[in-house]
């Protein structure tokens, strides 16, 4: 057994833990992550969703979030924009690579692989050190990154698991009683994700076997409602190859979810069962459609289930939840206007609280979603339309929501935060957790510099560094309309965490937000169409032969100055536009706007 000391460790290599990780070496303290599989990154990468939800809006797009858009706009050279549930799919290969390349260049980040925790090693209510097969690691700060919030039960830690009811906080969507639903999926659905390949109409696809257990009737219906080729679309990554993480009669699987924090038997049961049920679903759809099978090499050989073209591990939408110092709530979510209040402290108790000041550490903006295979449970909205199209309205995560109500010494930074059944929906997406993961790791070093618990690091301390990291700073305060790179972001951030109250209910900033000259010239242009506010298209004139029918395209974009122009202009008005077509969506994702006749209205 190797004993081994460092001042922060992270373990699990999930999505918050890389985040978590990589902020807390970039800091420059020791540090070492721990990860069962050999990449880094959970839901982003051995995971396979390489799909991305929220946090889309270019103003959305920062800290390690942003910069891992930024990396992964530069190695694949097919673009991002492929599939109509993201803006973002990619290869998971590269995503792995991408946090692989990130570690190696921080010297003073150990990562070790192939191990999960056996035991929290406790002095009092302090966590100390974990104990692996091979390892005990000591540490000053411990985070759990794990999947599942492993180290909440392995160390006792009080946390929640399951639904809550109104009486317990009053949340609008809960359930006032227990009923079927709670009672057969006490957290939602998992998805074993699968990619497959088009091998085109040569029957060339190796034959993918029915599973143990198969029964068709379980997935007829899955493309009824979309037909096929939208259904593949869906998740389309390039290479012609095609994510599978599909909620319509597809390969959620939820049937007996408690065995995943039951004895090791009873997990493995479950994961088998979970993997069996995508087998079934991509047998089905090779059945159904002809041409498609198993893409290949597409994740490393696992030494347990997963690998080639299943994910490495479930797509886990729920985890074990800390029972934190502050608690994220559904109502703590849902726009007063267009965005969500911040959330301002009403007591002066732990982590240095200041009455009345604000406590985001993070940002989000999904809508609320639930998976369970029984069908979708009736939620409050928290939805717009900007930039064209469907977007969740922003909220914020408390940084109370990541420290234990006691136990010293830890940090959760995963999906595993103190927040309700109801409102996971919302923060247990991609970039939101790297978020919370980048907080986590920059509040782990802040403890360490500072001697001091997390329960007692001042908020204020944390928040200025993140806003203030040389590398991937960090929003905390969500606007609209104000993008990292304008000249006036840092001060406006900093303006609302002293003046929470003033934060405006439209988020958008009291900036004037102008267009930036584009580096392309125009490559569409055609007739602008308004149909209702926030609900365009363009009739195009140049993206077909004389005498077809002209093709009609909706126009999105991700850029405030875009949106302003979009909204300005008027039905049937000529516009030209450098944008990037997505046949998937079939939408043309602006990027500029050029003046046409009539001229530009600014």
């Amino acid at each position: 057994m190797q004993i081994l000391k460092t001042d922060v460790l992270v373990v699990g290599g999930g999505t918050g833990g890389t985040a978590a990780a990589i902020q807390a070496a970039r800091r420059g303290v020791s540090t070492i992550v721990v990860s069962e599989f050999s990449w880094l990154g959970g839901m982003l990468t051995s995971a396979g969703v390489s799909a991305p939800d929220g946090n889309e809006l270019a103003a959305f797009q920062t800290g390690i979030w942003g910069a891992f858009l930024k990396e992964l706009q530069q190695r694949q050279p097919e673009g991002l924009d492929n599939a109509w549930a993201s803006f973002f799919t990619y290869d998971p290969r590269v995503g792995a690579d991408i946090f692989a390349d990130w570690v190696a260049k921080l010297p003073n980040l150990t990562w070790i692989q192939a191990q999960t925790p056996l035991e929290v090693l406790k002095e009092g209510d302090r966590v100390i050190g974990v104990r692996f097969a091979d390892f005990t690691i000591f540490a000053k700060i411990t985070l759990d990154g794990t999947e599942l919030g492993d180290l909440l039960a392995l160390g006792d830690i009080p946390h929640r698991w399951g639904w809550e009811f109104q009486t317990e906080w009053g949340e609008p969507s809960a359930p006032i009683a227990p009923n079927t639903l709670t009672k057969t999926y006490p957290v939602q659905a998992p998805t074993w994700v699968v990619v497959l390949q088009d091998f085109g109409k040569t029957g060339l696809a190796p034959k993918i076997p029915a599973p143990p257990h198969y029964d068709r009737a379980k997935f007829t219906q899955a493309w009824a409602d979309h037909g096929a080729e939208a259904f593949l679309d869906y998740g389309r990554l390039p290479g012609n190859r095609f994510m599978i993480n599909w909620p319509i009669a597809g390969n959620d699987y939820g049937e007996g979810v408690e065995r995943l924090i039951g004895s090791t038997a009873e997990r493995s049961q479950f994961l088998q069962e979970a993997l069996w049920h995508t087998q079934g679903f991509a047998h089905f759809i090779q059945t159904e459609l002809g041409h498609f099978g198993l893409a290949e090499e597409i994740f490393p050989v696992s030494t347990t289930l997963g690998g080639n073209a299943y994910a490495l591990h479930p797509y886990y939408r729920e985890s074990r939840r800390l029972a934190g110092l502050a608690t994220v709530r559904e109502q703590d979510l849902l726009p007063k206007g267009q965005v969500a209040p911040l959330p301002i402290s009403t007591t002066a108790q732990g982590c240095e609280i200041a009455e009345n000041s604000c406590q985001s550490i993070a940002i989000g903006n999904y809508v609320n979603d639930h998976h369970y295979p029984s069908g979708d449970i009736s939620l409050q909205p928290k939805s717009i339309r900007w930039g064209g199209r469907w977007t969740g309205t922003p909220f914020t995560i408390p940084y109370g929501a990541l420290v234990p109500q006691v136990t010293d010494g830890f940090l959760a930074c995963e999906k595993n935060i103190s927040v309700s059944h109801i409102a996971n929906g919302a923060t247990r997406l991609q970039p939101v957790v790297l978020g919370i993961g980048q907080a986590a790791g920059m509040a782990a070093v802040l403890c360490v510099e500072q001697a001091c618990q997390p329960r007692e690091l001042s908020v204020r301390s944390l928040q200025n560094a993140l806003l203030e990291d040389p590398i991937a700073p960090a929003a905390i305060i969500p606007f609209f309309n104000l993008t990292p790179n304008h000249p006036d972001w840092l001060y406006w951030q900093h303006y609302y965490l002293n003046a929470p109250e003033a934060y405006p209910s439209s988020g958008n900033c009291p900036i004037r937000t102008l267009p930036h000259p584009s580096a392309a010239p125009p490559n569409f242009s055609g007739t602008f169409h308004r149909h209702a506010e926030q609900d365009y298209t363009i009739v195009l004139e140049n993206f077909c032969e004389p005498n077809q029918v002209k093709e009609e395209w909706a126009l999105v974009t991700l850029k405030p100055e875009v949106d302003q122009q979009l909204s300005q202009h008027e039905h049937g008005d000529a516009i030209s536009i450098f944008g990037s077509i997505n046949f998937s969506g079939r939408w043309i994702l602006v990027d500029s706007v050029f003046p046409s006749a009539p001229a530009y209205k600014g």
